[in-house]
């Protein structure tokens, strides 16, 4: 079978490497868990989970969406729900048999990670798990407190993270914010070149600059389908590069939407 050109590029020198300042001490994922089933059974009946209580009701709110169910949070989703909200946070990922804490600042743009990002990216990114969300407490370089602040070269842009995390993570379908009835372009402040795409998902993101669409049509776009054109846009939206529009008329021609409007 012939392999599919995803359109993006190979990604192995995107972030500087920190292997040449050793590898770091994570936790294990067992150790990781009895801490928080611990930290649960400390929790009164009917009492929010204390996985979330320490964090601000809006970004709580925001993630009590995906935790219904019984389901879990993604990382794209808690990522977005950081940016959305400007709000530092901690997440906790179970990467194999360890714990990554990757922090996020995004009013910086800036991600830290202890562990050498391209690794964390390259080879773990799908099997990717969140174990606990929790307000930052490192502080992003250039800090007043120098204590609180991670070594340097642990930090790194935010926005390849982003892309990395939309076009290849666990999460098929938009985000909510982006979702149901809506037609979509391309912001014209986005500078194009600096997106790590090329090939069917370059041509899609030019074309989302002259031609506003909804999901359903883009997905017929050549090189594309459902799955990929949510992902594209998600990416672009976390880039701060797409323009939502719930007012046009064609916004109902996804899905059902049409259906319901006959």
């Amino acid at each position: 079978m012939q392999r599919q050109n995803t359109g993006l590029m190979q990604h192995g020198d995107l972030f500087d490497s920190t292997i040449p300042f050793g590898e770091p001490e994570l936790m294990r994922a067992s150790a990781y868990n009895r801490y928080l089933d611990e930290m649960d059974a400390d929790v009164a009946d009917g009492a929010p989970s204390s996985r979330m209580s320490s964090l601000s009701p809006s970004v709580q709110a925001d993630l009590m969406r995906f935790e219904q169910d019984g389901g879990s949070s993604e990382v794209l989703e808690v990522v977005a729900a950081c940016v959305r909200h400007a709000k530092c946070l901690t997440i906790q990922l179970r990467c194999g048999e360890r714990v990554v804490p990757l922090t996020v600042f995004p009013q910086e743009r800036l991600v830290h990670c202890p562990m050498d990002l391209n690794e964390l990216v390259e080879k773990h990114l799908p099997d990717l798990r969140v174990m606990h969300i929790e307000p930052g407490v490192r502080r992003p370089p250039g800090d007043a407190d120098p204590t609180l602040m991670a070594n340097e070269h642990e930090h790194h842009p935010l926005s390849p993270l982003l892309w990395e995390l939309a076009m290849r993570g666990q999460r098929t379908g938009l985000l909510p914010e982006i979702g149901g009835p809506a037609i979509y372009r391309l912001s014209p402040g986005l500078d194009v070149d600096g997106l790590p795409a090329k090939g069917a998902l370059l041509a899609a993101v030019l074309r989302l600059r002259r031609e506003p669409t909804n999901l359903r049509d883009m997905a017929g776009w050549p090189g594309l389908n459902r799955e990929r054109a949510a992902r594209l846009l998600n990416a672009l939206y976390l880039q701060a590069g797409l323009i939502v529009s719930r007012s046009h008329p064609d916004a109902l021609g996804d899905g059902w939407f049409r259906l319901r409007r006959r």
